[in-house]
C-alpha cells in the first residue's frame, strides 16, 4: 500500500466509454456501426465485429502504451481539469481549495524550478538513511520513509478489520519490491527475462543520478546488491492468485507475536516512526514473508540496506524530480515494462500526481460544472433496476438451498449505492502547499494521507467516505462497507450529453459494465466471503459452498486456456476470477435490466441494430483498446483483470441472449454447447 495511493480497494474494474460527437452535441454517425468491422461474424470474434473497424483506423499514440475508449474520455477529464487549474491560478486565492490547487499546479510547472533543485528536495531523507548508525536505527528510517509514501521492505496501512467491519485496524503485509510483483524476478520467458536483465543497470542508473554512486562499476556493484535482496523478498511473497484469499491473509497477531515472527527488528520502534499510536494488536497478511524479512535484514550488510532504501526513496520520487531522473524512470517503467515510447506531456503528469494528492479538491469544483442531478438520478435508478434482476436470479437458482438464497437475499439489499460525489468532503485545510517545490508538495501530501489514515485507527468507520475522487474514471465495491461507488468520471462520455445516449448502449456499458458488474464483486470467489455487514465470516452451506466453486471453475479453466499473445504466457485463470465472475454477471444482469425498459420493450431498431445486440455492442464498446505487447505481458502477470479482449469474449459465449441476439451456431468459433457454459447466478 504505497501512502500516495488510496489504500487498496477490492476488485475494482473500469467502465471505457466514447462517442462520435462534438461539444455541441451533433449527431455525427452511430458509434456502435462506424466501430463495427463487418468482415467478422459475431459468433467468431466478438471483440473484433464490434470493435474491429475503429482497431484499423487507430494507432497508440507513443506516449501510451495502450489505446482505446478510456483514454478518450481521460483526454475529456485532462481539459476539464486543466481548465479547473488555470482558473485557479487567475483566481490568485491566499487559502481554501483554489490556493492549494493553484500553487501544486504552479510548482508542478516550474520545469525550470524543478531542474535547479536537481536532488537537493530529497537530500535530508537521504542523510537519514545514509547517517544511520545500526540496523535498528536504520529501520527507524524505514518507518519514516512510509510515513511520507516510500513502500521500504514491506506494505502497510490502516483498513477496516475484515472480520470485524466496525472497527479500522492496522495490516502489514508483503512487499518492498522495485519490480511490479514476484513474478518479475522468477518467470523464465523471454520477455520477463530482458526485463529482469535490465533492472540492475536501472537501479545503477538511479544511484548515480541521486549522486550516491558516481562511480559506474560502485553503482553497479550496489545495484546487484540491492536486486539480490529484492529477490530474496520476492522469493518469500506470495503469489498473485494466493493473495485473492481473504482468511490465508488474515492472520491476527499481538506485538509479542510479532516479535517472535520477524525476530530481530524492533516493529514497536518501526510504528512510531511511521506515526502510529501504541497498538495492542495488528493483522499480518504474509507472516512468512515477515519471518523471511528479518533474516534477511540480519544476514544483509548495513550499506546494502542503506543503498536499497535510497533506491527507492529517489525512485519513488523520480516523477516529481528533474528531466534526467524522471527519464531514466519512463525508460524503465513506461518503456522496457509498459512498452510506450514517449512521455505524457508535464501538464498531464502533474494532473495525475495533483489527483493523487489533492484529487478531491479539484473533485469539489469538477461536480459543480459536469455532473448534475438529473444524470445522478439516471444512474441511481439504473442502480435499483440492476438489484432487482439480481434478487430476481438468486431466487430462481435451482443449485442454491433456501437458508444460502436468504443470506444472499440479505445482503444485496443491504449493498449501500454511492453516486456522483460525496455528501461529505475531506478537509484538507491543515496541508501545506505550496510554489516552492513540486516533490515537497508530493511527499508533505503523502505525509497528509498517512495521518489521515492513521487517525482512523480507534474511532467509528465513517461508512460516508469515498475512497475515490469524483472525476475518477473508475468504480468500485468494497466488501467491508458492503456498497458500490460510481463517482461522476466514470459516467463521462465526451462529445456526448448524457440525454442523448439510448437506453440499449447505456445499459451495455453503464449497467452491465459497471452497476452490474461491482454488485456480482459482492458475491464473487473473493466477496461471498463477507458477509451483510461487511464482515469475513462463511454465510454459506458447505453443500452451496461446494457447488459454487465446481460452477466458478469452469471459468476458470476456459481462461486458462486463453493465450493473448499467442506464446507460451497465459491468462491466470484463478488470479482473475472474480473480475471474470464479475464480467459474466454484470452482462446478465445489465440485459436483465434492460428488458425491462420500455426501449427493449419496444423493439427498434437504431441504425439497423436491434436493442438486444445493441445492449452487447455497448458492453464491448466499453472495452475498445489496443494494447502494446509489453503492456499486455505486464497486465497478464500483474492485474486481476483478464485483458480488454478477453473481457469480451471471455464471458459472452457463456451468455444464452447473445447467441439469441446475434444467431450464432454451433459452427462458430466462440460456440459453446448449453451444458459446456458457466451457470453461476
Amino acid at each position: 500500500m504505497k501512502k500516495q495511493l488510496l489504500l487498496a480497494l477490492f476488485a475494482t474494474a473500469l467502465l471505457y466509454s466514447c462517442n462520435n460527437r462534438n461539444e455541441k452535441g451533433a449527431n455525427h454517425e452511430d458509434i456502435l456501426v462506424v466501430n463495427r468491422d463487418t468482415t467478422v461474424q459475431p459468433g467468431d470474434d466478438f471483440f473484433e465485429y464490434a470493435n474491429g473497424g475503429w482497431l484499423k483506423k487507430n494507432e497508440i499514440p507513443a506516449a501510451e502504451s495502450q489505446w482505446g475508449i478510456a483514454y478518450l474520455v481521460r483526454d475529456e477529464l485532462y481539459k476539464r481539469k486543466r481548465q479547473i487549474n488555470e482558473d485557479a491560478l487567475k483566481d490568485n486565492k491566499t487559502s481554501g481549495p483554489s490556493q492549494q490547487i493553484a500553487d501544486f499546479w504552479a510548482a508542478g510547472m516550474d520545469s525550470t524550478g524543478i531542474e535547479r533543485e536537481g536532488i537537493r528536495p530529497l537530500q535530508a531523507e537521504l542523510n537519514k538513511i545514509y547517517s544511520a548508525p545500526t540496523k535498528e536505527a536504520l529501520m527507524q528510517v524505514a518507518g519514516q520513509l512510509h510515513s511520507i509514501g516510500v513502500g521500504v521492505f514491506f506494505d502497510e496501512g490502516v483498513s477496516q478489520d475484515a472480520k470485524n467491519s466496525e472497527v479500522m485496524a492496522y495490516y502489514l503485509m508483503q512487499g518492498g519490491l522495485g519490480m511490479p510483483n514476484r513474478d518479475y524476478y522468477f518467470n523464465a520467458d523471454a520477455r520477463t527475462a530482458g526485463i529482469r536483465a535490465a533492472y540492475p543497470a536501472y537501479v545503477a542508473q538511479i544511484l548515480s543520478l541521486s549522486r550516491h554512486s558516481p562511480d559506474t562499476a560502485t553503482a553497479r556493484q550496489k545495484a546487484d546488491s540491492i536486486f539480490s535482496f529484492e529477490t530474496s523478498l520476492a522469493k518469500a511473497s506470495r503469489k498473485l492468485e494466493d493473495l485473492r484469499d481473504p482468511y490465508a491473509n488474515y492472520n491476527r497477531m499481538d506485538l509479542a507475536q510479532l516479535g517472535r515472527t520477524g525476530t530481530g527488528i524492533n516493529w514497536d520502534g518501526v510504528f512510531q516512526n511511521i506515526g502510529l499510536p501504541r497498538i495492542d494488536t495488528l493483522i499480518v497478511g504474509q507472516p512468512e514473508f515477515v519471518t523471511a524479512l528479518a533474516r534477511l535484514v540480519a544476514e544483509t550488510p548495513l550499506q546494502s540496506l542503506k543503498d536499497y532504501m535510497a533506491f527507492h526513496l529517489v525512485n519513488d520520487f523520480s516523477p516529481f524530480l528533474n528531466n534526467e531522473l524522471a527519464n531514466a524512470r519512463f525508460e524503465f517503467y513506461g518503456r522496457k515494462i509498459r512498452g510506450a515510447e514517449a512521455q505524457r506531456p508535464r501538464w498531464q503528469r502533474v494532473l495525475d500526481a495533483e489527483e493523487m494528492a489533492i484529487g478531491e479538491q479539484v473533485g469539489k469544483l469538477f461536480v459543480a460544472e459536469f455532473f448534475n442531478e438529473t444524470a445522478k438520478s439516471r444512474y441511481s435508478e439504473m442502480v435499483e433496476r440492476v438489484r432487482d434482476a439480481y434478487k430476481e436470479r438468486i431466487q430462481r437458482l435451482d443449485w442454491m438451498t433456501d437458508s444460502t438464497k436468504q443470506k444472499a437475499l440479505e445482503k444485496l439489499a443491504a449493498i449501500k449505492k454511492k453516486v456522483g460525489y460525496p455528501d461529505k468532503w475531506k478537509d484538507f485545510s491543515d496541508l501545506n502547499v505550496s510554489r516552492t517545490s513540486y516533490v515537497q508538495n508530493m511527499m508533505r501530501a503523502n505525509a497528509w494521507w498517512n495521518k489521515y489514515h492513521i487517525n482512523k485507527l480507534g474511532k467509528p468507520v465513517d461508512r460516508d467516505e469515498w475512497e475515490m475522487t469524483p472525476q475518477t474514471y473508475n468504480a468500485y465495491y468494497n466488501p467491508s462497507n458492503n456498497e458500490i461507488v460510481l463517482p461522476a468520471g466514470i459516467f463521462t462520455v465526451p462529445g456526448y450529453r448524457d440525454e442523448q445516449l439510448d437506453d440499449a448502449l447505456v445499459y451495455g456499458y453503464a449497467a452491465a459494465s459497471t452497476i452490474g458488474h461491482e454488485i456480482t464483486h459482492g458475491f464473487d470467489d473473493e466477496g461471498r466471503q463477507y458477509d451483510a455487514a461487511g464482515n469475513l465470516k462463511n454465510w454459506w452451506t458447505a453443500k452451496d459452498e461446494a457447488e459454487f466453486k465446481k460452477r466458478a471453475d469452469v471459468l476458470v479453466q476456459q481462461f486458462n486456456k486463453m493465450h493473448p499473445l499467442g506464446d507460451s504466457l497465459t491468462i491466470n485463470g484463478k488470479a482473475t476470477l472474480g473480475e471474470n465472475l464479475a464480467d459474466l454477471g454484470g452482462i446478465l444482469l445489465g440485459y436483465d435490466a434492460f428488458m425491462q425498459t420500455q426501449a427493449f420493450k419496444d423493439n427498434k431498431k437504431i441504425s439497423g441494430l436491434t436493442p438486444s445486440q445493441r445492449f452487447f455492442m455497448g458492453y464491448a464498446l466499453g472495452w475498445l483498446y489496443k494494447t502494446r505487447p509489453e503492456e499486455l505481458a505486464s497486465r497478464i502477470m500483474t492485474d486481476v483483470h483478464a485483458p480488454a479482449k478477453e473481457r469480451v469474449n471471455g464471458p459472452m459465449p457463456n451468455v444464452d441472449a447473445w447467441y439469441k441476439a446475434f444467431n450464432v451456431q454451433p459452427a462458430a468459433k466462440m460456440y459453446l454447447a448449453p451444458e459446456q457454459r458457466v451457470r453461476v447466478w
